[in-house]
């Protein structure tokens, strides 16, 4: 594998005089597989966040959260995660359909480790994954072309306190975000009829 500094990376490491240390660094972290210890670090995580680009050049950061091992390492070139409910909006999805390419960052906030995986990334509507995750309505899978930790410098150390109570689990209803009332009208017809049996206590 061959990892490429852009340019303008070039520039800056040439005015801080970080080339070698970068060209050092590279060498012996970044690779594009998975390896053990990386599928032990994923597979434990509750939450990333994920960087994608549409078309068109937009760019979108999003977080997203779920039981542990809600993200899947299928081998050391692939994981998967499932994609739930959200505001509609689709941006991570509508960018990963027209380019996908993804940037994701893991952080462990207990241990303060983090780890990046770049890749390009695939949604697929029936995928066999799904079915292990409750209300996922796709799978993404990213194949890896860079994974490599990063130093544990300015990472805050933060204890969990509680996860999210919207999180879909198996055997139980998920509740709705208060905010989707503001937009009753404009959700899914699915959930305006879900929705009205609730408040008629069917």
């Amino acid at each position: 594998m061959t990892f490429e500094h852009s340019n303008a990376s070039r520039d800056f490491q040439d005015r801080f005089d970080t080339r070698r240390l970068s060209d050092a660094i590279t060498a012996a972290t970044v690779h594009d597989f998975i390896s053990d210890s990386d599928a032990r670090f994923i597979g434990a995580v509750d939450m990333f966040f994920i960087a994608s680009q549409g078309a068109n050049g937009n760019l979108d950061c999003s977080y997203k959260g779920g039981e542990p091992g809600f993200v899947r390492v299928v081998d050391e070139h692939t994981i998967a995660f499932p994609n739930y409910d959200g505001n509609g909006q689709y941006m991570t999805a509508g960018n990963i359909a027209e380019t996908g390419k993804v940037g994701i960052l893991f952080i462990d906030w207990v241990s303060q480790w983090r780890m990046r995986l770049n890749g390009s990334a695939s949604i697929d509507f029936n995928d066999p994954l799904k079915s292990e995750w409750p209300e996922a309505q796709f799978v993404v899978r990213v194949r890896a072309e860079e994974v490599f930790p990063n130093c544990q410098r300015y990472v805050h150390r933060m204890d969990l306190v509680e996860r999210s109570v919207f999180v879909p689990k198996a055997g139980c209803e998920t509740p709705d975000p208060d905010w989707k009332a503001h937009f009753e009208d404009a959700l899914p017809a699915e959930q305006r009829v879900r929705r009205a049996a609730h408040r008629r206590g069917d």
